[in-house]
């Protein structure tokens, strides 16, 4: 997917990015310009983060016809799960509606694994002098100890917010709901610059989910005056 030219463009505008950051961070720039493209890329995701809260919303208000469901048809799996289906189909959405925009990140996580994996350009350079293309589980023990820790605790706390805002929402998938910890171990395996990357994108996507929670129902609130 991420052939040659995709690397190198991605390789150059992350050059270009810390050179303007360089008078600001020093030798940080890269890192800084790893955060700075997140950023952008979150910014252009969120039409799809909004698409999730739409369907975070329709889950929400069609629970308490779902639980009707599930008492009504409990012993009959097969019959409820073709009735929970129709339902979904009559409120135009679907149990698993919001799974695509949480995966729709993973392409740039991908690539910004490929450019800190084996870019040399990259390699050397650091943040708070621990190298960004170190993995977690291979430095553990070492120099750059409190700076691995720090990093993976930050994505901890912000997998753990995460999780206790998907649970609160009735009906949501279990996949939907543990997602988040899915980056605590990757990040464990893959180059501090990719956990840079998590951690930035799960912040932002962690901050910006009440706000379109927020316009979503708003919206529902238009269409469907009343409920």
């Amino acid at each position: 997917m991420f052939g040659i030219p995709v690397l190198g463009v991605a390789h150059d505008v992350l050059l270009t990015l810390a050179d303007a950051l360089a008078p600001l961070l020093g030798t940080g720039s890269v890192a800084g310009a790893v955060v700075v493209f997140t950023a952008c890329v979150r910014l252009a995701l969120v039409p799809l983060g909004y698409a999730q809260a739409r369907a975070e919303v329709a889950r929400a208000r069609l629970a308490p016809q779902v639980e009707r469901l599930r008492r009504k048809y409990a012993g009959d799996p097969r019959r409820l799960a073709r009735e929970l289906g129709a339902l979904h189909r009559r409120a135009g959405t679907s149990m698993f509606a919001g799974v695509l925009p949480a995966l729709a990140g993973l392409p740039f996580l991908f690539l910004t694994y490929r450019l800190f994996a084996g870019d040399r350009d990259l390699l050397g350079h650091t943040l708070a002098g621990a190298p960004l293309g170190l993995h977690p589980v291979a430095g553990l023990g070492g120099p750059h100890t409190p700076v691995l820790l720090a990093v993976t605790a930050l994505i901890a706390g912000v997998a753990w917010l995460q999780y206790r805002r998907a649970a609160a929402v009735p009906n949501t998938p279990a996949l939907l709901r543990w997602m988040p910890f899915g980056t605590v171990l990757t990040a464990a395996f893959v180059p501090l610059a990719v956990g840079l990357y998590l951690l930035t994108s799960t912040a932002w996507t962690t901050a910006e989910r009440p706000l379109l929670r927020r316009l979503a129902t708003a919206r529902a609130d238009r269409v469907v005056p009343g409920h």
